[in-house]
């Protein structure tokens, strides 16, 4: 081997070693910054559990709002099936002729009708009033049928009311069915 060789050998060596060492420093700066310190564990932890504490009381506020919401609406379906009653019983107040012989029962109807529909009340049943000329309103009202408006200014406003609508609490159980005029 000449000496040139030998030198450019010996260089390239060293060349190698230094490279080596830089990678080998790297290697450790990379260790060390892998090692969280026990700060480092414990801050992670505290936000850990603050995140989770975070989301069971979110949990806990929402599950408790869909609980009052299922209690105030818990009677919905029996409400929804005694309607049809009510209205029974309204259509017999109104077809009782007024006549002396029928006054009592008439009287006897009322009573009993007033006293059902005050217990359907105190659970938080209410009507939807609804009257001829008010503005129609597709969110409250359900439209059964347009009729030619018997005056001008009752185009597109309730002419009648077929059905009434009642209210369970904020949440609507039957729409009142209308009639309005085009």
């Amino acid at each position: 081997m000449s000496k040139k060789d030998k030198i450019q050998g010996e260089a390239l060596i060293s060349e190698q070693d230094n490279i080596q060492d830089v990678q080998n420093e790297e290697v450790a700066e990379e260790i060390k910054k892998e090692e969280p310190t026990a700060e480092d564990l414990i801050q992670a932890e505290k936000d850990k559990f603050l995140r989770l504490f975070a989301e069971f009381e979110n949990y806990k506020k929402r599950t408790s709002k869909e609980r009052i919401e299922l209690f105030k609406t818990a009677g919905q379906e029996l409400m929804t099936s005694l309607l049809p009653i009510v209205d029974d019983f309204e259509r017999a107040l109104n077809h009782i002729e007024e006549s002396p012989e029928t006054e009592e029962l008439r009287k006897g109807v009322s009573l009993i009708y007033q006293k059902f529909f005050n217990t359907l009340e105190q659970k938080g049943l209410t009507k939807i009033e609804v009257s001829g000329g008010d503005a129609f309103d597709a969110e409250v009202h359900e439209a059964i049928t347009q009729i030619p408006a018997p005056t001008e200014d009752l185009k597109g406003k309730v002419i009648d009311c077929l059905e009434k609508g009642y209210k369970l609490g904020d949440k609507i159980i039957r729409y009142p069915k209308v009639v309005i005029g085009q």
